[in-house]
């Protein structure tokens, strides 16, 4: 792993709760140092634990034993403080906002055993390894459909994406929802939630609409796992 270099910001508070989960963001602005500058300006009101730049550099703007702010209003799994809950991940890329582009090798590589050492040391399982589109579908996109999830889940640091004896349950669609809150989304939104669900786990195609493939995938993805291995 890359060396970290610390660069605090002053945006941080205390936690309430134990550390459950990790959430990766993309930074969505123009470059890495508009990231930075707004990531450690007081102002802003918004941090993160970590930043991972194109390049593969990373570095370390709050303590892990701090909260961060980055989450903002999100749930997961029944977790509405997801900053206590959550170590937060930034990676530099201008999103969709500024021209969506593909993550670099060399980021990738640094942004492995980053992932690897958080979820080793604070033993978060895959399920709780997650996007901030997954925790925010109403607001946000990032990491977004360019992102190598499975790449986290060949080394077993996030959920794969189901692909083997795949069976459509049939669900209606109300049915799917309360799957996909059962899952872990808030579906208050169905219409965004199902598209966060698509972005993750069906990313060349995101249209919103609950197929028989996108069933078949929860359903999967809800299937009993081995102990601690979701």
């Amino acid at each position: 792993m890359s060396e970290i270099i610390d660069c605090p910001s002053p945006n941080f508070s205390e936690r309430s709760l134990p550390i459950s989960m990790l959430v990766l963001h993309y930074t969505g602005m123009v470059d890495a140092r508009s990231a930075i500058d707004r990531l450690r300006d007081p102002d802003a009101g918004v941090s993160c634990h970590y930043l991972v730049t194109e390049e593969g550099q990373v570095l370390r703007m709050v303590d892990e034993e701090k909260r961060a702010w980055h989450a903002g209003n999100s749930f997961w799994r029944g977790v509405t403080d997801i900053n206590s809950a959550s170590i937060g991940i930034e990676i530099v890329n201008p999103g969709h906002e500024f021209g969506y582009t593909p993550y670099p090798d060399e980021q990738i590589d640094a942004l492995v055993p980053l992932v690897a050492g958080i979820v080793e040391r604070h033993r978060i399982t895959r399920g709780n390894v997650v996007g901030h589109s997954d925790i925010a579908p109403r607001r946000k996109q990032d990491p977004g459909e360019l992102f190598p999830w499975n790449r986290l889940a060949r080394l077993r640091l996030a959920l794969p994406r189901p692909t083997k004896n795949l069976m459509d349950p049939q669900w209606t669609d109300a049915g799917f929802l309360l799957a996909l809150e059962r899952f872990g989304y808030d579906v208050t939104d169905p219409l965004a939630a199902t598209v966060a669900f698509q972005r993750r786990f069906r990313p060349e195609l995101i249209d919103g609409t609950i197929d028989g493939e996108c069933r078949a995938i929860l359903l999967a993805l809800l299937l009993p796992k081995p102990r601690g291995d979701d």
